[in-house]
């Protein structure tokens, strides 16, 4: 992506060229104020005020630009997110209006994930200006922390594996004085036994660990995120078909979304004591790998009888939950890619949202309809409980029956937090499968500025 600080730019009278916001019903309007070149150059291009489309109209000696919109006077997250990949580098400005929301848009629709490309595309930056330039560094604060997302995402395995995400942490917490700590070998096989019986059977090169982040005043509420972080997902012995694995880079997605919640945080120095978890390991094939069958014992000191090894991201949480309900936070967040079965229910747009607390689960709806970041709260149904009953164990990691699969899976983590804790759960998917206005096909953020808000609107006043 281009250097960020220039997508958007406070206006100073600056030149640039002039964006028209037109709705569907506001076009004839518009064009009764128009030139017979002007408005025969729109009816050429055949725009005919649609949301999302554009047309690029002569003026004077140079050109400006029409696009449709929803509503001029409310824009949105996304409105304005096509142009920047439409429209030739340059500086721009809305002609009558602020962009307010659609900044964000703008910053992320020039994102680009160019790593392994032997020829990067050239392109230069598209720049809008906006006279609200104290809401800046809290978009390219937005913006920073989705590429994050989708970079770790993107990655392949190989090259983001734990040992890659503990280098990720260390230069997030690096800036800010926070502290990190690593449990990896033997005292992570006794302190975290089942973070390590999911990844013990990985590459020495991909070891498992758990990666812990402590920052902020400890007189300040304690806040405990954790991310699922598994860098490769086959599966293990109850093997995925090679369709199933295809995208399971992406099983660190839960991860991803904690360290960027994280760079929110510690960027905006939001008073809270901030304690980040995130068990890193890959789920693979060996000699040595867990079995189904197999029962592990958990930090918490509840056994755990293995029905499926591909339901192993919630057997490394249940480990971090335990530990970061050791310091009884006043809230707890987790982000995980945890069930095929919520993206059935929700399609891959929408996290699904568990909570405890009626208030919590209502707080981060709220703030994500009102960032464009929404999701969906499932139900921690008790009733399924019975679900994850095991004959020789304490509880079964897969569940029974085949169905609630989402739920059943929050409900296992649910086992490992510790009564009394506010505790929230992310099912998030972490990936795009087609791409949308500003938001490209691959890793993506769903659910992380939800978070952020709640959890700004909740402790910066």
């Amino acid at each position: 992506m281009n250097d960020k600080e220039t997508l958007i730019q406070a206006d100073k009278g600056q030149q640039a060229i002039a964006i028209h916001l037109i709705t569907k019903d506001g076009l004839e309007e518009f064009l009764k104020g128009r030139t017979v070149p002007q408005r025969a150059a729109l009816e050429a291009q055949r725009f005919a005020g649609e949301a999302g489309s554009h047309a690029i109209l002569p003026e004077g000696d140079g050109w400006s630009v029409v696009t449709g919109v929803a509503k001029a006077d409310a824009l949105s997250t996304w409105c304005l997110a096509k142009l920047p990949q439409a429209l030739p580098a340059g500086t721009y400005r809305l002609a009558s209006a602020e962009p307010g929301a659609a900044l964000l848009g703008w910053v992320s629709a020039q994102y680009r994930f160019e790593r392994y490309l032997s020829e990067p595309k050239a392109e230069g930056p598209r720049t809008l200006l906006t006279g609200q330039p104290k809401a800046i560094d809290g978009v390219l604060a937005e913006a920073a922390a989705t590429a994050l997302v989708r970079d770790l995402v993107n990655t392949p395995a190989e090259d983001m594996g734990p040992v890659d995400l503990e280098a990720h942490a260390e230069a997030i917490a690096k800036p800010h004085g926070a502290v990190v700590r690593v449990t990896r070998g033997d005292a992570l096989q006794t302190e975290f036994p089942m973070i390590h019986a999911v990844g013990r059977a990985a590459a020495r090169s991909h070891a498992p660990r758990l990666i812990e982040i402590e920052w902020g005043d400890p007189a300040h509420p304690r806040v405990a995120v954790v991310g699922k972080g598994v860098c490769f997902d086959s599966g293990g012995l109850d093997i995925k078909p090679s369709s199933g694995m295809l995208l399971m880079k992406k099983d660190m997605g839960g991860a991803a979304h904690a360290l960027a919640l994280a760079q929110l945080v510690m960027d905006a120095n939001l008073p809270v004591r901030l304690h980040v978890l995130v068990p890193a390991v890959e789920n693979a094939i060996a000699g040595n790998a867990f079995r189904p069958g197999d029962v592990l014992r958990s930090r918490a000191g509840i056994s755990v009888e293995i029905g499926n090894t591909d339901a192993e991201g919630r057997l490394v949480l249940g480990d971090a939950l335990t530990r970061a309900g050791e310091d009884k936070p006043e809230l707890m967040i987790d982000f995980a890619t945890l069930t095929g079965a919520a993206r059935v229910a929700l399609g891959p747009d929408l996290p699904a949202l568990f909570a405890r607390l009626d208030d919590t689960a209502q707080a981060l709806i709220d703030a994500g309809t009102a960032v464009d970041d929404p999701c969906w709260r499932l139900p921690l149904y008790d009733g399924y409980r019975e679900f994850l009953k095991s004959d020789i164990a304490d509880i079964n990691n897969a569940g029974t029956g085949g169905f609630a699969g989402a739920t059943t899976a929050a409900l296992f983590l649910d086992r490992f937090v510790p009564e009394g804790i506010d505790w929230a759960h992310f099912d998030t998917f972490a990936w795009r499968p087609s791409a949308k206005p500003g938001r490209p096909k691959g890793g993506d953020a769903l659910g992380l500025r939800a978070a952020w808000h709640m959890l700004h609107k909740r402790y910066s006043a």
